[in-house]
């Protein structure tokens, strides 16, 4: 195969569709999405076949356990997928929505309209959801989208792709308006981050080394997430029962994905008599304990943590632990060693909760709850075509909004500039 013409012809195919979806109206979308979540629905057990026979290669390939977890299909998530798709159809439609409308003193009136970016390219690993939520979210949103999966799930993401294409075609939508690379050959994706005249945006999912590849060569802008280094900090005022819930939810409910809890901050003052009962949790769990020397201190069984543990991000069950004198500390804490994703507070104190909100600086924090909520579909936005840590377009969880821009609408009456 000819992977720059075969690229180069997607591109050409996207843009075509991009025009056309930018125009179509909320309804035949919306039609698009609800008939892919019936489809999804009904071919159940053709997915379930498609992805079983896509872990048996992935084990044979001795592919890491993470990566198996991100891989693994249910019939929940399954469900989880057409949810989504009825949650994206059920949202407000974004596109052409206009704000900020303001008289002008020559008479003019000045505003926004929200609009499409346009082409999206999307890199992912493991995962076969991500074909169902990036096409849904591009579908909804204007977009035209190329996803370009790993080559471990291509079975899945195979089957998925021509139940997204009946959906497009019920509802009278061009099938090329979401493309699923068919090749596995590395090179598609050097050509697809470097289509600079077709593609608009590159949202890259997956390991580090595929998201710094795609930062580093893509003439592109890119929208990204390097690291998940979540913390959880426990601090001095916070409820015990709910500081047990909650790391265990945000740690040990799964291991491999970008929002689980890496580290535990627990304040100086309650150290002592919190750190047994969070450790006796972690380790019924599994979770290896790498502590700082007050940590080991209190937690004898705790390994010893270097500089880089604060760092890492594990997807693995291993949790490194701090303890800190206070809110402050912790906050310090966080923004130098966090990758900027997601941050817990503990605390019945309002005063360092909203410390906490105002200081860290991440793309989301949280109070009381797990890290594992930091999730497009838990926020209400459907599903997430990513989560940007960077400030710019986006931040977060990418819905909706994150896959539109906004351009400038001006409205007179035959007036001209004096």
């Amino acid at each position: 195969m000819d992977i720059k013409a075969y690229m180069q012809n997607m591109g050409k195919e996207a843009r075509a569709a991009s025009r056309l979806m930018a125009r179509a109206d909320t309804v035949t979308k919306n039609l698009a999405l609800t008939t892919i979540a019936q489809a999804i629905r009904r071919d159940k057990a053709e997915l379930l076949a498609a992805n079983k026979a896509d872990m048996e290669a992935a084990r044979a390939n001795g592919l890491e356990a993470a990566m198996l977890d991100r891989l693994t299909l249910t019939e929940k998530s399954i469900a989880t997928m057409a949810e989504g798709l009825e949650q994206i159809a059920a949202l407000a439609d974004p596109i052409g929505e206009i704000s900020d409308m303001k008289y002008r003193p020559s008479g003019i009136q000045v505003g926004k309209m929200r609009v499409p970016l346009g082409v999206i390219g999307i890199i992912y690993e493991a995962r076969p959801n991500v074909t169902v939520d990036a096409a849904g979210l591009c579908i909804k949103s204007g977009n035209a989208t190329i996803l370009r999966g790993g080559s471990e799930a291509i079975q899945c993401n195979r089957a998925l792709a021509k139940i997204v294409h009946e959906g497009l075609s019920a509802a009278g939508l061009p099938s090329s308006a979401v493309q699923v690379v068919e090749t596995t050959d590395r090179a598609a994706v050097g050509e697809l981050i470097t289509l600079k005249q077709y593609v608009d945006v590159i949202v890259p999912r997956g390991g580090k080394s595929l998201i710094e590849r795609v930062s580093k060569e893509a003439t592109i802008p890119v929208i990204k997430h390097l690291d998940g280094n979540c913390h959880v900090y426990v601090d001095e005022d916070a409820d015990f029962a709910k500081a047990v819930r909650i790391l265990e939810n945000s740690k040990a409910q799964r291991l491999g994905t970008c929002n689980t809890a890496e580290s535990l901050l627990v304040a100086r003052s309650v150290a002592a008599e919190v750190l047994p009962t969070l450790a006796a949790m972690l380790t019924k769990n599994g979770i290896e304990i790498r502590g700082c020397a007050e940590t080991q201190v209190i937690l004898p069984e705790a390994k010893p943590a270097t500089e880089e543990d604060h760092y890492t991000e594990y997807l693995d069950a291993i949790i490194s632990v701090k303890v800190v004198a206070d809110v402050d500390e912790a906050i310090t804490h966080i923004n130098q060693y966090s990758s900027q994703h997601t941050e817990a507070i503990v605390t019945e104190n309002y005063t360092h909760a909203r410390k906490f909100l105002r200081e860290v600086d991440s793309s989301s924090v949280i109070v009381n709850a797990s890290t594992r909520f930091a999730d497009g579909f838990e926020y209400g936005l459907g599903a997430e075509i990513g989560i940007s840590t960077d400030k710019l377009h986006a931040r977060g969880p990418v819905g909706l909004d994150g896959l539109t821009s906004l351009k400038y609408i001006v409205l007179g009456d035959g007036q001209v500039r004096a």
